[in-house]
This record gives C-alpha cells, sequence and structure tokens, in this order.
C-alpha cells in the first residue's frame, strides 16, 4: 500500500459514499446518499464509488446501488462484519480509504453512521462535518443554494468561484443559524448526512447493469477485536416513519393547550387523509410534550410527503427546513400572520380544536 498521508490532496479523487445495511438489507437512505453523490461526482468529473461492508452474500446487493448512479461498488465480505461494530467497520473502511484515496466519503447520519464516522475521520486524520443537510462542490450551484435559501446578498457578495472544495451546510447554534464548512488542507472530505434530506433519483436497471462490482476480502484478525455482538435484543416500540409517510399531520405550540385532545384530533385527520402519521414541532418535543422521534424541522427530520398539514405551528424557519418541500401544505393557525401561512398552498385561519374536526367531518363526508 503507498504511504497514505491525509495532507497530499492531490494524491485524492473520485467520490465514495459508505452504504450501510442491517440484517442483508440496505437502507434508504443509501439510495439517497448515491442520488446525491451522483451529481456532485458529475461536477467534479469524478467516479462514484459506494462502499459495502458485510457478511458472506452481501455482494448480491451491490447492483441495487448502480441503479441509483454508483459507478462502481466495493464489497467488503467477511462473517465479522455481518453484524455492525464500530472496532470492525472502521478498520475496514480505513483500510480500504487508505488504499484507494477517495477526495470524498459521505455516510448517513444514522445511529451506526454518527458512530463510525467520528473514529473513522479521527483516525483518517481529517475533519468531519456532522449532521449535514445540504452539500455542494461546484461554487455556481453553491451560490444559487444561497440566493435561494439564506439572506446572504450573494449580488454583492464575492465568492471564489474556483474553489472545488465540498461545501457542507448543516444547522448550527440549536438550528437558528446554517453553517458552511470546508476542508480545504485534508482529505477525505467527510460528512455525514442527515436522512431524509436529500432526493432520492428513480432507480435505472440499465446503471445497474453498467455497474462494476469488486469484492474485497478484508483483513481482520477477529483474535484481536475486542467487541463482540452475542446477541441482538429489539426493543418492542412503535415505529414512526416520518420519512416514508406520504401524508404527515404536525403540531405544535397551538397544540400544547390541551396536547391529549391535540394528538388525538391529529391522529384522527391522519387517518382520514389516507393512514397518515403525527409529526411535532421543536417546541413540544423541548416541552416533553412529545417524542423526539416525532420532530420534524433542521434539528429533527426532514419530510416530503404528498400531504403535511400544520396543526397550530407558526412555521419559522427552521420548521419549515423540515417539510417546505412537501407537495401540499395545509395550515391551521389562530394567527394570520404567521410564516406558514407564506408556504402553505391552503390556510385556514381558526383554532385547531374547532377546524380539524370540521376537515375530518368534510373530508369523511367526501368518502
Amino acid at each position: 500500500m503507498a504511504e497514505y498521508k491525509s495532507s497530499a490532496i492531490e494524491e485524492f479523487s473520485n467520490i465514495w459514499v459508505f452504504c450501510e445495511q442491517r440484517d442483508g438489507k440496505l437502507m434508504n437512505t443509501d439510495f439517497e446518499l448515491i442520488s446525491e453523490a451522483r451529481k456532485l461526482a458529475d461536477q467534479r468529473g469524478s467516479k462514484l464509488v459506494a462502499l459495502l461492508l458485510g457478511g458472506e452474500g452481501i455482494g448480491d446487493l451491490a447492483k441495487e446501488l448502480g441503479g441509483y448512479g454508483a459507478d462502481q461498488v466495493i464489497v467488503c465480505e467477511d462473517p465479522a462484519l455481518a453484524v455492525y461494530t464500530n472496532e470492525a467497520y472502521s478498520k475496514v473502511v480505513c483500510d480500504m480509504v487508505m488504499k484507494y484515496k477517495p477526495e470524498v466519503l459521505l455516510i448517513g447520519a444514522s445511529n451506526i453512521g454518527r458512530d463510525l464516522g467520528p473514529r473513522c475521520a479521527a483516525r483518517l486524520h481529517t475533519g468531519l462535518t456532522a449532521d449535514c443537510t445540504h452539500l455542494d462542490i461546484d461554487m455556481n450551484t453553491y451560490v444559487d443554494f444561497l440566493d435561494k435559501n439564506s439572506n446572504v446578498d450573494v449580488k454583492n457578495t464575492e465568492f471564489k468561484m474556483e474553489d472545488v472544495n465540498m461545501k457542507m451546510t448543516r444547522p448550527a447554534f440549536g438550528g437558528h443559524l446554517m453553517a458552511t464548512i470546508i476542508c480545504p488542507r485534508f482529505r477525505p472530505c467527510m460528512a455525514t448526512v442527515r436522512p431524509g434530506v436529500l432526493k432520492k433519483e428513480e432507480y435505472d436497471q440499465t446503471k445497474a447493469e453498467a455497474c462494476e462490482i469488486t469484492i474485497v476480502k478484508p483483513n481482520i484478525d477477529t483474535a484481536a477485536l475486542h467487541e463482540k455482538v452475542l446477541e441482538i435484543v429489539k426493543e418492542a416500540k412503535e415505529v414512526v416513519d416520518l420519512i416514508g409517510a406520504d401524508v404527515v399531520v404536525s403540531i405544535g405550540n397551538g397544540a400544547a393547550k390541551d396536547i391529549e385532545t391535540a394528538k388525538k384530533l391529529a391522529l384522527e385527520l391522519a387517518d382520514a387523509l389516507g393512514g397518515g402519521v403525527v409529526g411535532s414541532s421543536r417546541a413540544l418535543v423541548d416541552a416533553g410534550l412529545m417524542d423526539a422521534d416525532r420532530q420534524v424541522g433542521q434539528t429533527g427530520k426532514t419530510v416530503h410527503p404528498k400531504v403535511y398539514v400544520a396543526l397550530g405551528i407558526s412555521g419559522a424557519i427552521q420548521h419549515q427546513a423540515g417539510m417546505q418541500n412537501s407537495e401540499l401544505i395545509i395550515a391551521v393557525n389562530k394567527n394570520e400572520n404567521e410564516p406558514i401561512f407564506e408556504i402553505a398552498d391552503y390556510g385556514l385561519v381558526g383554532d385547531l380544536f374547532k377546524v380539524v374536526p370540521e376537515m375530518i367531518n368534510a373530508i369523511n363526508s367526501m368518502k
């Protein structure tokens, strides 16, 4: 293996995505990352490589990654990789990076990704931007992003247009600011990316067939590993799939005066609209009135449902960042001047406890 030096940035090339699997199944975040990384690779004029780790037979999933845009999938198969452990996975990922020297390494900000990313970055002597919500390499697309999504006066701001570092944007200061971070002196540029914020492209069978699959037998000394999974016990709890839902009905501060009734109404409305799920603003989560896994927004989950209903939510920019790309937005709020109405397709001014029952009755009567 050639000497690895993270500061020798001229030796690094290509865009890599670490693809997470659980129980031999790819995660939806993999397809989101591959889809976005395809755009970055095209901007950079480089190759897109997916890195897939798992037990024997995991290579059977590799072609699917090609269908979303990967030019090549490097598959590391070993029984020690069948179930995630930080020690084994970080060793193999770092070995692959040191051997092939990718310019960019993207990891989904799942529980596994948030555990794996920092350890790999430390071993590879490079930086890591955590919980990103937007990525750019090309300066023109980055400036366009700033123009549409920030208060930066791009027309009167001087930019270094030849900058080819990856621009990694993430929430900062509790979601009150958005910070863009670059890593100009070391490679790879590493980022964990929040699930649900990137758009998954359509699967293309032609691309899948054209994808190059490389099977690698990793160098793992199992006797030297200190971590060993003895048993996996899954917690029995209600799973809230906000990201994959077609209908999301979220409640905010306007529901706090009678949270239990608001939850009941939100659930009934979600069911009437077609089996949706109930979400929440950050205010209710911070107050302990709603579970964190239901939070929508910059510091929660980003959703793209066909229908998004905001009940008693003011629509601060932090909340909008998590739902503004919904296909249809309906807002119910007593204050007609709330910012949620600026992005809503339909707005109802009134008390949600009076308006929502009328909505439910109207929908059910139409059925």
